[in-house]
């Protein structure tokens, strides 16, 4: 300061310059800042899936205070371990890593965001199962390339099998022969909105038949039909976890 300048009016002139060095807080700075996410599943190549390991419900956005979209639990309703497909990954306002996964309920092809503290380690596949509903066509791709090709029984017409993007929830062997599951069946995450041959829900299986003269067709309750022969042949290529696309 000047010798002789008055002490007012060197607070005057000193104001605009602590104004211009004071941090300033924008409407932008005050929303929540956008967290990268990081993709955890590509069909075919590489995807991620865990099990469930609590109780846990799932939100429309990594966000505690976020709006419920369902519910996971420990135990499938066919009494096997709760296992979801890992699709992204990211941290939260509040610190924690989120994971967005599919989920096993109604609407078809739901998804939503938990905290990656309610799954087990992820667990890793190079498989994606394809139905082609036109064509009556499985196909299993592995590590990009063709390892099965099966034609399929489907829903009829009032049972449709429905369309979208899921996985494959469990495996079941050992059924007497001559069951409507044939050899073995696996469960998946998508649900009949109508019904379908399997209980508990109208969860629409992947199983063998004791009607291998009706397939290929619209045969079934929704549930996707094979082979016999064709369904021990997919089993031993597609294990649990398994991205599955019905198209």
């Amino acid at each position: 300061m000047r010798p002789g300048l008055p002490a007012t009016l060197a607070i005057v002139l000193l104001l605009p310059l602590l104004g211009w060095l004071a941090p300033t807080t924008s409407a932008a700075e005050r929303v929540p800042r956008s967290t990268a996410t990081t993709k955890l599943s590509e069909p075919g190549v590489l995807s991620r899936w865990g099990f469930v390991k609590r109780r846990v419900v799932a939100r429309t956005r990594p966000d505690s205070a976020a709006r419920a979209v369902g519910k996971l639990t420990r135990r499938t309703e066919d009494g096997t371990d709760e296992l979801v497909l890992a699709l992204e990954r990211t941290r939260g306002e509040d610190g924690r890593q989120w994971v967005r996964v599919r989920l096993p309920i109604r609407p078809v092809g739901s998804t939503g965001w938990i905290p990656m503290s309610a799954l087990e380690p992820l667990t890793t596949v190079r498989t994606w199962l394809r139905i082609d509903r036109r064509r009556l066509r499985a196909t299993l791709i592995r590590s990009g390339r063709v390892v099965f090709r099966a034609r399929v029984g489907i829903g009829r017409a009032r049972w449709p099998t429905p369309r979208g993007e899921f996985y494959i929830r469990n495996k079941f062997v050992g059924y007497p022969q001559g069951t409507v599951y044939g050899a073995l069946a696996f469960g998946t995450s998508a649900k009949s909105e109508v019904l379908t041959d399997w209980p508990r829900g109208g969860i629409v299986g992947i199983h063998g038949t004791n009607r291998p003269d009706l397939l290929p067709g619209r045969v079934s309750h929704g549930c996707i039909r094979l082979r016999n022969r064709d369904i021990l042949r997919l089993a031993r290529l597609m294990p649990v976890g398994t991205p599955v696309s019905i198209r």
